[in-house]
């Protein structure tokens, strides 16, 4: 379906970093689905600039940082793409802004942009962690974010208690590939099987997998000692590559490491159990039904902001999802090979660990799938109706 003249509409969408990228490239594909002639322009990464017409205003890697240190470290780059952005926002003056997550960067252009072109409407992909810490954010928002799309099904009853913007839940992406994470029958049978093989998932960023892969190499060798011939899998990100090979030269137990998205998925499919950072990884693995253990170590200084701001019980997404602590968490002191290993060896057989960690993860799907529909498709009819067709 194409607009007529009259309904031709320009779209200024800005993602932050690789995560913002995907989403931003599965919006601008399911809003033209529905309706092809609509413009878009902006900030994306590769998957973005993937798609016909659309350039980036500027290389991502230049805003993609998380974190408090590393956004203080790289704070006048930020300052003059935020600048930048604002400059070309106003020139082209776009019917809509999106801004996809990484809220340093992006909800510092809509705060321009707003004082400069209040009529522009914004719409906000991905709501800040305002359930974790910082609440106040929610009722900042709300002068310079007209709509905010959820990921999270509980995030939309948070932003109403905390006077936040219209918030809707539309849905996680990995909903769209459950298909990817669930094994078939014959992969069932392999899960099932002895000796059982478990994932190592140390992370996606440097400072994550400097800390967590020494204690993980321990407890690989607790688990080797107390279960022999058990098959240890480490899908490893591309950019942190030559750092895992070097960090798994010390462990007494070698893991296999693989690379690429095919073959973690495949790897998802047939593992029995889990050893892995907190993060996004974690809902991976609840909607793939593997039973995990999470670990996760900070710094000092970031230790002591986390513990005056971060207002929840869990860092795990499925705990959060349902409200229960059913996923075991060690963090720092709690971080040890010892404990880590001691409860992965409690979930492996089928039990009433094992069997308490794969009721949460039903729960967890049923109440992610309760909106029904594809998240990008959800998120594009907001998209449009906030367009006017």
């Amino acid at each position: 379906m194409s607009l007529t003249s009259t309904q031709y509409k320009k779209v200024f969408i800005i993602a932050g970093e690789t995560s913002g990228d995907h989403l931003g490239a599965s919006l601008m594909k399911a809003v033209h689905d529905l309706h092809s002639s609509i413009e878009f322009i902006g900030v994306g990464g590769v998957e973005m600039q993937s798609l016909k017409g659309f350039n980036s205003l500027f290389p991502l890697s230049d805003i993609a940082v998380m974190g408090f240190l590393p956004v203080i470290l790289k704070l006048p780059t930020l300052v003059q793409r935020i600048n930048q952005t604002v400059k070309a926002v106003i020139v082209s003056r776009p019917d809509l802004l999106i801004i996809v997550d990484s809220p340093d960067f992006t909800h510092r252009v809509a705060k321009k942009l707003r004082k400069s072109l209040p009529h522009i409407p914004i719409l906000n992909y991905v709501s800040p962690t305002v359930w974790a810490w910082r609440e106040g954010r929610a009722k900042k928002m709300r002068p310079y974010v007209d709509h905010l799309l959820a990921l999270l099904p509980f995030e939309p009853a948070v932003h109403l208690r905390l006077k936040g913007p219209e918030c809707t839940y539309v849905g996680h992406p990995l909903i769209e590939r459950l298909s990817e994470f669930q094994p078939n029958n014959s992969e069932i049978k392999i899960r099932e099987r002895d000796p059982p093989q478990i994932l190592i998932l140390p992370g996606s960023r440097h400072a994550e997998v400097d800390r967590l892969m020494p204690i993980f190499g321990e407890a690989v060798a607790l688990i080797a000692a107390k279960k022999p011939n058990t098959v240890f899998v480490l899908p490893a990100v591309a950019h942190l590559k030559n750092d895992i090979i070097k960090l798994v030269e010390d462990w007494k137990i070698k893991p296999e490491i693989i690379y690429g998205q095919t073959a973690k998925l495949a790897a998802f499919r047939t593992a029995r159990a889990a050893i892995a950072a907190s993060g996004t990884v974690t809902l991976e693995l609840a909607l793939g039904k593997i039973p995990m253990i999470t670990a996760y170590k900070v710094s000092i200084l970031e230790e002591m902001i986390i513990k005056t701001l971060v207002k929840v019980q869990s860092a795990i997404l499925p705990n959060l999802i349902i409200n229960r602590q059913f996923i075991p968490e060690f963090l720092q002191k709690k971080c040890t090979a010892e404990n880590i290993s001691s409860s992965l060896l409690n979930i492996l057989p089928d039990g009433k660990e094992r069997r308490s960690q794969l009721d949460g993860f039903d729960e967890v799907l049923k109440i992610m799938q309760v909106n029904g529909g594809h998240p990008s498709v959800n998120a594009a009819k907001i998209a449009l109706s906030m367009l006017k067709i």
